[in-house]
């Protein structure tokens, strides 16, 4: 998997979430490297959406 590759659980959980995936587009490269990576490392579908629900929060 390329590393800037969106895993498909997060692309899924974001696709539900209009706001958390502006918010992700509009995030600087590096940030949406980290979140990408924490993405990989999640090891639930809760762990996927708090990370999404992160992202709608701000």
């Amino acid at each position: 998997m390329e590393q800037n590759e969106i895993p498909l659980g997060f692309g899924f959980a974001l696709a539900q979430h209009p706001d958390a995936m502006k918010h992700f587009c509009s995030l600087p490269e590096e940030r949406q490297a980290q979140i990408l990576q924490r993405a990989r490392r999640a090891s639930s579908r809760a762990e996927m959406h708090a990370l999404v629900d992160e992202l709608t929060l701000g």
